[in-house]
């Protein structure tokens, strides 16, 4: 009996988004910007050599369609990446108006974003008085620290010191439809910290803010301070049935493993694990050999984003992207006659454009068990009909790519 296994590297983007000019880091236009692309000429040219050499070598990825998807979705060189497919392969597009994380997957798994998300302003503070007040109440602090865009990894640093010190949040923003709570485990407490993010996230949803994310750490002033694995995101909740729902509804089994669960409200999901991602490679590793058929087992490897992408840390990604590829290799030897394995992602973000924030790109959709083939260019939306239809169903929106 099929089962599908949907598999999101969480922001690598392949570029070539038409309407790339009007999303920005900082001022200027993500127009060019190209995760795989770009990575893949660093590394060719000696750019990236942190913990890694030599072109960027991803032989499993790229078998697939990897370098043929980015050069198709782009027209830029893929050095290195030059492989003839034996995958089906090819490249899509977004429609929501946003390149955040709950746009991207709540549009691969079959459901545009049907309005314009809330955002904060570029200011200090960015927050309205009256949230803040809400989010001290629900603290039971004097007030907030933070009150503006920052790189969480660097906000942390400057600010642990004085969160521990007071005890009050540090609340930040990104170019993202988010509102960011970070807090110590230990002086303010991962629970109390969890608990604040559930009680103001519908405030915040209210307002189309897509998600509250409890951003914990741990350390201290002397060595340091380190985000730790376990971040929840209370996002809003899908205003109509996902691919999730409608395997769901049919009597199959969906399994989350990653962030799924947080990002799409469970919506549709039985069960999801979390973790970082070599734990989760484990749990996806396990799930091939125990999901049930007609199941959908949906992933998020997060790191290439919130580790490497935001911190435009270049030969991490890399390391990242080289780790993903032995590791879905071996996953790939263990899928039965009836599988669908569909790699893709939600958005890009570029580790060699300016700024700290996504950016606007198309992304490769890889398929192993399908045999050989090109879709072109297709829309997110396909991904979760394709998905479906694996699964005999008959899904209300998109079409079917293989």
């Amino acid at each position: 009996m099929a089962r599908v296994f949907l598999v999101v590297m969480d922001s690598v983007g392949c570029g070539g988004a038409v309407d790339a000019n009007v999303f920005f880091n900082e001022d200027l236009p993500d127009t060019g910007s190209n995760t795989l692309a770009h990575i893949a000429q660093a590394c060719a040219e000696g750019r990236a050599q942190d913990g890694r050499s030599g072109p960027l070598k991803v032989p499993n990825l790229d078998a697939l369609g990897l370098g043929a998807a980015t050069r198709m979705a782009s027209g830029d060189e893929t050095p290195g990446l030059d492989a003839t497919p034996v995958g089906f392969w090819g490249a899509a597009n977004e429609q929501s108006p946003g390149k955040d994380t709950p746009s991207g997957h709540w549009e691969l798994a079959g459901l545009p974003v049907p309005w314009d998300w809330g955002y904060f302003p570029k200011t200090t503070p960015c927050f309205p008085e009256d949230l803040v007040a809400k989010a001290s109440a629900l603290a039971g602090t004097q007030g907030i620290l933070g009150n503006c865009h920052a790189s969480g990894t660097v906000i942390i640093n400057d600010l642990g010191a004085e969160h521990v010190k007071t005890g009050m949040p540090i609340c930040y923003t990104s170019a993202d439809s988010v509102f960011q709570i970070a807090a110590h485990e230990e002086y303010f407490g991962l629970e109390r910290l969890i608990d604040l993010c559930r009680d103001l996230a519908p405030t915040l949803h209210a307002m189309k803010i897509g998600r509250v994310i409890a951003r914990p750490f741990v350390g201290d002033a002397e060595n340091g301070f380190e985000r730790t694995t376990n971040r929840r995101d209370f996002a809003i909740a899908p205003p109509a049935p996902l691919l999730t729902n409608w395997v769901q509804d049919a009597g199959g089994a969906v399994l989350g493993v990653g962030k799924i669960g947080d990002i799409l409200t469970m919506a549709g999901i039985d069960s999801c694990t979390k973790g970082s991602d070599a734990k989760l490679m484990v749990d996806l590793n396990g799930l091939v050999e125990t999901a049930p058929g007609g199941s959908l087992t949906f992933a998020n490897f997060v790191e290439f984003d919130s580790l490497y992408g935001h911190r435009r840390d270049i030969s991490g990604y890399a390391r990242a992207l080289e780790w993903f590829d032995r590791e879905i290799g071996a996953f790939m030897g263990k899928l039965r006659e009836d599988d669908l394995l569909i790699l893709t992602a939600d958005h890009g973000n570029d580790p060699s454009w300016p700024g700290t924030d996504h950016t606007r790109e198309r992304v490769p959709v890889l398929c192993a068990g399908v045999g050989a083939g090109e879709a072109g260019l297709i829309d997110f939306i396909d991904v979760a009909a394709t998905a479906a239809t694996h699964l005999g169903l008959t899904p209300p929106r998109g079409r079917n790519f293989l």
